[in-house]
């Protein structure tokens, strides 16, 4: 308690904790509105006090104490579940005949060493409350209820939840829409409102000698610290300090990282394998020695003939990422997928009950200021409370929604536009680096007009999502959702779909639309009948699409990085920068510490999970073409917790902490994903890469084709076989000869020239057997593993039934033994049952 003072944490008395800040300047002339919401604050039962910043004369701080008794109102109000009695856990049968195989294993484990990435418990605080019977907290049945002290009874989450509640519904004017803290701010009222940290993040002693100062000082010291970084998280302390969820975020976010881990290894395998058998490829062999096949000019004006050979090193790149091992990879992705969804949900279903959310789902959530403001005219019964609110018209609904998407679809459009100006950009520039005077970009203008295509689509994506997160807000203010969880789905609805089409559009037109519809020598198709299409390198499309998720998903994750640590960094130090020009910081209170760092972001969770869930979308979608995204994204994710971790504990005031029980719509947004990702690596293994061409020429048109062996021989021959000819002097530059070019057309001298062969509708029809079988067979192994996983695992299925039947017995057994009392005290006489 003594450091609890002399960090700020007390009013004036030295007794009353602080459980909410406000704020506001002095120079603002809303006064009236001001002293009325506080009027009705201290009506309600909370207590205020007023003192000046110090750095800032300007600036004035309330701060904000609940009592006892307005916390057991509130809390009896708001069906809080507090702690009535420890758990006692029964045995059955079969956990007994068990006990010896324990005892064995226990023994085994004292000679084997400690787990490093394991947590030490004994420095974290004993927390009761996960051990212990709840009920809805009742004043009539206050002596159910396990309280040894009244300032520790409730947590501080739970007393700033509670003041929090308060101040939405207090109100600051006569009216029925002149309620709320969140309007005082957005009319300038107040600047800020927000709960304290509990003191200082660092300490001049060390943890291991003295032990942490306050919850902040120990998950800084074991958690957001960046040596921490492969440890186990300590969720069930996060909860306690932030809320259950931010709480679930970090729950999700370890998981989803734990379960890279076998992706990333499978990932690294295929790349690997690609590397081992890259030199005994037919296909690159072949390509690599075919110094006297030329390829017709890939440009118009200043491309020339180029030897096939001179794409050895692309070939080879390419059959890193297809091989062999792509297709198993795919499948293994895909069920990844659905295996990581399916146990998460039984992870979340163990958190929701450690962290007693069971029954937490029944409660009714209130309505948004904004929308009670909107609708106060129109009432409608509640069918769940029997009371009267605010209802929103069918028709007024439907109108808003379709302004909405009609808002989507127009920004989705504008995506595609942007996309359509970097492909009429790359068919501009690849005859300027054709003809470049530097003999490196000249020989490798492909590889030049894709990177410097890719450079310049990642800066349109970075763009438009600055307008996109206007625009979402707008359409989901249009709306008027009915309350916070509505608006909070509805705007991340739209924010995926504008990012996931603004990042992936590019890379769908260059995974199924590049080099698809070029013509053939002599007869290519035009943009505009003036800018001749793109078409793949000599060694197939594959290198473009790898360059394309590569670059962006690297140069993605280290700008969000900076956005969330280090633009807060800078913005701290130089807030600290001015304080301490005229005082130290050392004589500032907490509260004043955590006014000058960065609010929280206003769409709370929404960024964090928008950029994992895409993130989620690069690893699964296009994995087929790029197997090191799995990689890629683990090792982002080790830096992105620990970036989050020590984001939320020293650079960020404390958010309010919220209670949630699950990740909301990102589950369904993650499970179309899976299945998307499902459907498009059918499409890039059968239409991208060269796997069903190389597959039907093994078995229909090679040496093998007659028998039924396969080797490395098979493919002898296959990339003469997928070359067609060109007769050059039909281009009127004065060669003669024939040239090559990727496709399967007759020859000049055949009696239909330069016509698909009968080896392209096998190929064809190939690539659509492939897909059908591919997706059929993935789906339903998808959905026979989701029957096979419940979402709630038995034991603890059982442990609830149980437990939901002790707490009946122990609440009956509790309210009798007071009754005993009652009757002893005045002289009646005691039954042991209820009379």
């Amino acid at each position: 308690m003594n450091y609890i003072a002399s960090s700020g944490l007390l009013f004036k008395d030295g007794k009353k904790r602080i459980d909410y800040i406000l704020v506001y300047r002095k120079s603002n002339i809303q006064y009236d509105k001001r002293n009325t919401f506080e009027k009705n604050l201290r009506a309600e039962g909370l207590m205020l006090e007023k003192e000046p910043a110090v750095a800032n004369p300007d600036i004035m701080f309330i701060k904000i104490h609940i009592p006892w008794d307005t916390l057991c109102k509130y809390a009896e109000r708001l069906n809080i579940r507090m702690p009535f009695r420890k758990k006692s856990y029964y045995t059955d049968q079969r956990s007994k005949s068990m006990g010896r195989v324990q005892k064995y294993f226990r023994r085994i484990k004292k000679w084997m060493s400690q787990n490093p990435m394991v947590l030490d418990k004994s420095a974290f605080p004993d927390l009761e409350e996960s051990d212990c019977y709840t009920g809805p907290f009742s004043r009539a049945r206050i002596h159910h209820f396990i309280i040894n002290n009244k300032d520790t009874f409730f947590s501080n989450a739970t007393r700033s939840r509670i003041v929090y509640h308060m101040l939405q519904h207090t109100k600051y004017e006569n009216g029925i829409s002149k309620v709320g803290i969140c309007k005082l701010i957005n009319n300038g009222s107040y600047i800020a409102a927000f709960p304290p940290h509990e003191g200082a993040y660092k300490s001049n002693q060390p943890i291991k000698t003295h032990g942490p100062q306050n919850n902040r000082h120990l998950l800084y010291e074991r958690w957001a610290r960046w040596g921490m970084w492969y440890k186990h998280q300590p969720l069930d302390l996060i909860r306690l300090y932030f809320g259950e969820k931010i709480g679930l975020y970090f729950a999700w976010l370890g998981w989803y990282t734990g379960m890279l881990i076998p992706a990333a290894i499978v990932g690294l395998c295929v790349f690997f394998y690609g590397i081992l058998t890259m030199n005994a490829s037919q296909v690159s062999q072949e390509i690599c020695k075919a110094t006297e096949v030329f390829m017709c000019p890939l440009c118009d004006k200043n491309c020339s003939l180029q030897r096939l050979n001179e794409s050895c090193i692309y070939a080879k790149v390419t059959y890193l990422f297809d091989n062999g091992g792509t297709v198993f990879f795919a499948i293994f992705m895909a069920i990844w997928a659905t295996v990581f969804l399916e146990f998460w949900k039984r992870r979340r279903s163990t958190l929701t009950y450690t962290w007693d959310l069971i029954e937490w789902e029944e409660e009714e959530e209130t309505l948004r200021p904004q929308f009670e403001a909107k609708y106060y005219k129109m009432e409608r019964v509640n069918p769940i409370s029997g009371k009267p609110e605010p209802h929103q018209p069918s028709s007024d609904k439907v109108t808003r929604l379709l302004v909405s998407i009609s808002g989507i679809f127009f920004m989705i459009s504008l995506v595609i536009t942007a996309v359509f100006a970097v492909v009429v950009y790359r068919l501009i520039v690849m005859e300027q680096f054709a003809s470049f005077k530097w003999n490196f970009i000249k020989q490798h203008w492909q590889f030049a007009t894709s990177a410097a295509a890719v450079c310049i689509n990642f800066v349109i994506i970075m763009a438009l999502n600055l307008a996109y997160e206007k625009i979402a807000y707008l359409l989901t203010n249009l709306e008027y959702p009915r309350t916070e969880s509505e608006w909070e789905n509805s705007f991340a609805l739209k924010m995926f779909l504008f990012q996931f089409v603004n990042l992936n559009s590019s890379i769908f037109y260059i995974a199924f639309f590049l080099g698809r519809f070029v013509g053939h020598p002599g007869k290519y198709n035009k943009l505009f009948n003036r800018w001749r299409l793109e078409e793949c390198h000599p060694s197939g499309c594959l290198i473009d699409l790898c360059l394309q998720m590569g670059v962006i998903m690297f140069l993605k994750q280290i700008w969000n990085n900076f956005m969330e640590l280090g633009y807060p960094l800078i913005q701290n130090w130089w807030s600290r920068h001015k304080i301490k020009r005229g005082i130290q910081d050392a004589s500032i209170p907490q509260w004043e510490n955590d006014w000058n760092l960065q609010p929280m972001n206003i769409h709370g969770l929404m960024d964090e999970y928008l950029e994992m869930v895409l993130q989620f979308g690069f690893t699964t979608i296009f994995v087929a073409a790029f197997p090191l995204a799995p990689l890629l994204a683990l090792l982002n994710n080790i830096i992105e917790i620990r970036l989050d971790a020590y984001k939320f504990v020293t650079q960020w005031r404390r958010p309010l902490p919220a209670r949630a029980t699950d990740i909301g719509i990102w589950y369904g947004i993650l499970e179309g994903i899976g299945i998307l990702a499902v459907i498009t690596n059918a499409f890039v293994i059968a239409i991208t890469s060269d796997y069903i061409p190389r597959f039907v020429y093994e078995y229909k048109y090679g040496p093998c084709a007659s028998q039924f062996e396969y080797s490395e021989s098979c493919l002898t021959g296959y990339v003469n076989n997928s070359l067609s000819f060109f007769d050059l002097s039909e281009l009127g530059m004065g060669k003669s000869g024939y040239c090559r070019y990727r496709d399967y057309r007759g020859p000049p001298w055949s009696s239909k020239p330069y016509e698909f062969t009968l080896q392209y509708w096998h190929i064809l029809a190939a690539r659509l057997a492939f897909i059908i079988v591919f997706e059929h067979l993935v789906f339903g192994i998808k959905s026979f593993i989701a029957y096979l996983i419940p979402d709630v695992p038995k034991n603890l299925y059982d442990r609830i039934r149980r437990e939901k039947y002790l707490v009946q017995e122990m609440m009956y057994e509790a309210e009798l033994e007071h009754l005993q009392q009652q009757r002893r005290k005045s002289g009646h006489p005691v039954h042991h049952e209820w009379p």
